[in-house]
């Protein structure tokens, strides 16, 4: 499993129709994507759920590097690139995958929390911890299902969750789901990922 996320960061008067106008044109596109765990359509509001930006930043989970690769190469992700400038493409190696008791609810929000692993901290007990917190989550009232990766080259983890009600047990940045393409959410590997 690997997550990726970009962020495109727009000026505060931005109009959001505009992104929500192209999520509802093209947002289909990877309903079928060969590869693709799901990918969340996601928008951040400056003044809402306390987000001081405007961003659109899409985050996925991959069954396979061949569909994130035929994404990055293939056409889709140069479509984006051309439109709002090329963004910097995070990734994360998959630690923990599990479905929440509001799998198969539609989406509401989402919540991302990012944070550096301290340097000299205990790397196995850092990624075990992780692999709780994903389970707490999940576990939480309304959670669709909840994530947990790791960026070895900046040593950052990373939590994601999806929730059925705006009002998310996560902490972090709450984003609006504007869509969900979901192809092989049932194959993603639940549980630890190693």
């Amino acid at each position: 499993m690997h997550a990726m996320q970009y962020e495109l960061t727009l000026p505060a008067d931005y109009d959001m129709d505009v992104i929500r106008g192209r999520v509802a044109r093209v947002g289909h596109v990877l309903d079928d994507w060969d590869g693709l765990g799901f990918k969340t359509y996601l928008l951040r509001e400056r003044g809402v759920h306390g987000s001081p930006v405007n961003q659109y930043a899409p985050f996925y989970l991959w069954n396979t590097v061949e569909g994130m690769n035929r994404f990055l190469w293939g056409g889709a992700f140069q479509r984006l690139a051309d439109d709002f400038g090329r963004p910097e493409v995070r990734q994360w190696t998959g630690l923990a995958y599990e479905e929440g008791g509001a799998a198969g609810s539609p989406t509401a929000v989402a919540v991302r929390s990012r944070r550096r692993i301290p340097e000299g901290a205990e790397l196995a007990a850092v990624m075990e911890d992780a692999v709780g917190e994903t389970r707490r989550l999940a576990g939480e009232d309304g959670a669709v299902l909840a994530a947990a990766a790791v960026d070895p080259h900046r040593w950052e983890l990373v939590h994601f969750s999806l929730w059925a009600h705006d009002t998310p047990k996560a902490e972090g940045d709450v984003f609006q789901v504007l869509h969900v393409s979901e192809p092989g959410r049932g194959a993603l590997p639940r549980g630890r990922q190693w």
